[in-house]
């Protein structure tokens, strides 16, 4: 069974307390590393097909980009459930199946 989003986040909390880190994780800094982060899985694809990248390192750096995204939405007490379930109804209505069916228009242009 995996582990709960609740104690992935208190895993992440033990471990930057322990190094005194939480000083350095303000939102902004957070909002860079998860760029930072995104930009190296990009790279893993970078020249390659999608199927010659590494999947060692596509899979290390999508947690980078995961955990960061989690410590983000932790640092302004925002539930992680709550928010991709609110994304996943806005999703639905900018692109609903009579109009988004099959294509990868954007939402304003369907």
């Amino acid at each position: 069974m995996s582990p709960s989003i609740e104690t992935i986040l208190q895993q992440l909390r033990q471990f930057r307390d322990e190094r005194d880190w939480a000083q350095f994780h303000n939102a902004k800094d957070l909002a860079l590393a998860l760029s930072i982060e995104a930009a190296e899985l990009n790279e893993q694809f970078l020249w390659k097909t999608a199927e010659s990248a590494n999947p060692t390192r596509v899979r290390e750096e999508l947690a980078d980009v995961l955990l960061y995204a989690v410590q983000l939405a932790d640092k302004y007490g925002w539930s992680i459930e709550e928010l991709m379930h609110e994304k996943i109804a806005c999703n639905a209505e900018k692109y609903p199946v009579s109009k988004a069916k099959g294509t990868a228009t954007k939402y304003d242009e369907l």
